[in-house]
């Protein structure tokens, strides 16, 4: 086991009913704290996620020479200085398991006059990161590859300078690589030219999160599908402007606990729900509607209730891969079986999702098959038992889920939920328990 601390999922007696309101979205959170460090004046980031994945985030950007500090409740972020004629002594920059540091920030190293390595959490090691050194050395910085090739540890000789122009990578296996190449595209010495080179592109509307936010810090980007079908992207040469910015919600955060009304038969409302966003989560609405729930909006929040009816769902989730932890969990519980597809790039996630998704619901009772790039999950009796969450929070997640209706299910190391979700565990038992209403006679 990855850790021997076994969190007791409690059982739901009764139907939910909650307003929740989770904290900002740690994709866009990432976004807009590199945006700032690479713009050239300060900028104002509110309601910004305070996680262990922002948190290295924030010491790598501060490593490179940027200023963040909280002010008022604001992230107030000052950008890195210019750069000395002279290279600046080598430094270290941990990632942890947080694919936005490892894969997003080594681009703006090569814009500090220096050596900087790359290193992070043992899992981290594993994890693919040969599209960024592609990347990088197609823009003329050298990057030495300290162990097994295309992944961790790495050391990148940045220049303080990216040669821009016509990049061509395969990011079959994460978004992240395209996000990586756009955010700081603007900084080049002539315009990027993005061009995806692989057979698919998993998670697309992650990375049109990245071009709307260089759109409101004033970089021109642009998407476009060539002639051979290739989808590509172009980022104009020029400044990034600062921002002023509130951050959305986490709506693949909310996802477990809409999955609770599912399962329960109770209601959640998620507040701040945005009614134009980017998210992945956004599809939560379609796919717990397709899985018998009711959805509707009330004012600034998404509603779920549950029917009492749980259906099977087939879908092909290649743009929306981060839910399939949550959507695979319900599917465990479902009256039928569910097929989920266009998945093969979870293999490369914080564990191989995919893997440990068949190998847990397995275990409890729901037999699962790997497809080569997706998941059939059959439901049967669950029973309790260990649910392993591989120091993956949305496996963690997935756990509690089954365990409101599943009694005897012990999660291991539920603090992995931290990564994205600093109180996950109070936000559930609050769920389950709200306080009750204080009365004005």
């Amino acid at each position: 086991m990855a850790s021997e601390v076994l969190w007791n999922a409690p059982v739901s007696d009764h139907p939910v009913d909650a307003l929740v309101r989770v904290p900002g979205s740690k994709s866009l959170t990432a976004r807009w704290m590199l945006l700032a460090a690479a713009a050239q004046e300060p900028s104002v980031l509110r309601g910004a996620l305070v996680s262990r994945d922002t948190r290295l985030m924030r010491d790598a950007l501060e490593r490179l020479g940027a200023v963040l500090e909280v002010v008022d409740g604001a992230l107030h972020v000052t950008p890195l200085p210019p750069q000395s004629a002279q290279p600046a002594e080598p430094l270290e920059i941990h990632t942890g398991l947080a694919g936005t540091v490892m894969r997003f920030v080594p681009m703006l190293a090569a814009l500090h006059h220096g050596d900087v390595r790359f290193t992070g959490d043992d899992a981290a090691l594993l994890r693919p990161m040969d599209a960024v050194i592609d990347a990088l050395r197609q823009q003329g910085v050298e990057v030495t590859e300290h162990g097994e090739p295309g992944r961790l540890p790495l050391t990148v000789h940045g220049t303080g300078t990216l040669r821009g122009g016509r990049v061509e990578i395969d990011a079959s296996a994460s978004s992240q690589f395209v996000s990586n190449a756009l955010l700081v595209g603007a900084r080049g010495e002539e315009d990027l030219e993005l061009v995806h080179t692989g057979p698919r592109l998993p998670s697309l509307p992650h990375i049109e999160m990245t071009v709307e936010t260089l759109r409101q810090a004033g970089v021109q980007a642009t998407h476009r599908i060539e002639e051979s079908g290739a989808h590509a992207w172009r980022v104009a040469r020029g400044s990034i402007r600062p921002v002023e910015v509130t951050v959305e919600p986490d709506l693949s955060n909310a996802g477990p606990f809409l999955a609770a009304a599912m399962v329960t038969g109770g209601t959640i409302a998620v507040d701040d729900w945005p009614e134009v966003t980017t998210q992945p989560g956004d599809a939560y609405r379609e796919l717990l509607t397709r899985m018998g729930g009711e959805v509707w909006r009330e004012d600034q929040a998404v509603c779920v209730r549950g029917t009492g009816t749980l259906r099977g769902i087939e879908a092909d989730m290649s743009a929306v891969g981060e839910l399939v932890p949550t959507i695979a969990a319900l599917c465990a519980l479902a009256d039928s079986p569910s097929r989920l597809t266009g998945i093969s790039h979870l293999r490369g996630h914080e564990t191989d999702r995919l893997q440990a998704l068949a190998t847990e619901l397995s275990r409890i009772g729901a037999r699962t098959v790997e497809l080569e790039d997706g998941l059939e999950i059959t439901p049967g009796p669950l029973h309790g038992g260990v649910f392993e969450s591989y120091e993956d929070h949305r496996m963690a997640t997935a756990g509690a889920i089954i365990g409101l209706k599943v009694p005897g299910l012990q999660v291991v190391d539920i603090g992995t939920t931290q990564k994205t979700l600093p109180d996950f565990v109070g936000m559930w038992l609050g769920m389950l328990h709200p306080e009750p209403a204080v009365s004005d006679a």
